[in-house]
């Protein structure tokens, strides 16, 4: 009775791991479906497939990552209607499935920064692009965008102190802002100084690491205009607008010799 009982449980277990292995192979063959979907942009015919393969084989990380890409190529960026916002959590829900099987994982990580940056909630943005410099010490991409998502914080803190007042919102000339009156700069010192200081101190690494980073120059450029709106005296509110001005002429130098190395690999 006892050999006949293991022998049975053998049986089963053989059988549980031919299934495992044949719907292994199943979602193999709707990985393969999906991925030829998804290069010739049919992304709903992608998602079915995607979604039918992760089902049969959880582990399956490819698929994952792919309904998630197929997600995203269905998002417009910046769209508020509903049905697009719909997309765009979809796709980070997606891609957060595929870091609960690879936390590492750097292309989750940087396209749901991506998605929230569009969104306009840069907290999440930036809070997933550090979790990319613990990844990547050694990319200046993901410095660049935490300056990018500090830039934009400390800007709606800007837009929203100047909004108090029309005349804070004409551009001189030179395509500065008029200084704030004292009070509101001290509400913006208050507000903006840490997200300037750290947004300088990533985008400077960024330009150490790659130094024709003409992006990451073009916003440092703006961000020292933020620093000249916090300044207490004029002399300090010159200096920063003078440091602008350099790096955007950096910037632009930067944008012209890459663009005149591609015309020459071109040829």
């Amino acid at each position: 009775m006892r050999r006949y009982r293991l022998a049975l449980f053998a049986g089963v277990l053989l059988l549980a791991v031919a299934a495992t292995g044949c719907n292994k192979l199943k979602a193999r063959d709707q990985l393969n479906k999906g991925v030829n979907a998804f290069r010739n942009a049919q992304f709903q015919e992608a998602v079915a497939h995607f979604q039918e393969a992760a089902s049969l084989d959880p582990a399956l990380e490819d698929a994952r990552l792919y309904l998630a890409m197929s997600y995203f190529q269905q998002y417009a960026p910046g769209g508020e209607s509903a049905e697009n916002v719909k997309m765009g959590q979809q796709a980070i829900s997606a891609f957060n499935n595929v870091l609960e099987l690879d936390p590492k994982n750097t292309t989750a990580l940087a396209t749901i920064g991506t998605i929230y940056y569009d969104m306009k909630d840069f907290d999440k943005a930036k809070d997933y692009q550090r979790r990319r410099l613990d990844i990547q010490p050694n990319d200046p991409e993901p410095y660049y965008w935490v300056g990018v998502m500090d830039y934009a914080l400390a800007a709606k803190n800007d837009n929203d102190a100047r909004k108090t007042d029309a005349k804070l919102t004409m551009i001189s000339p030179t395509g500065d802002l008029p200084p704030l009156p004292e009070k509101l700069r001290t509400q913006l010192a208050q507000e903006n100084s840490n997200l300037i200081t750290e947004a300088m101190d990533a985008l400077n690494k960024a330009i150490e690491m790659k130094p024709n980073y003409d992006e990451a120059m073009a916003y440092l450029n703006l961000v020292y205009r933020q620093k000249a709106d916090i300044e207490q005296e004029p002399s300090g509110r010159a200096a920063d607008i003078k440091q602008a001005n350099d790096w955007l002429s950096k910037a632009m130098e930067a944008r012209k010799a890459a663009g005149a190395s591609a015309s020459a690999a071109a040829h």
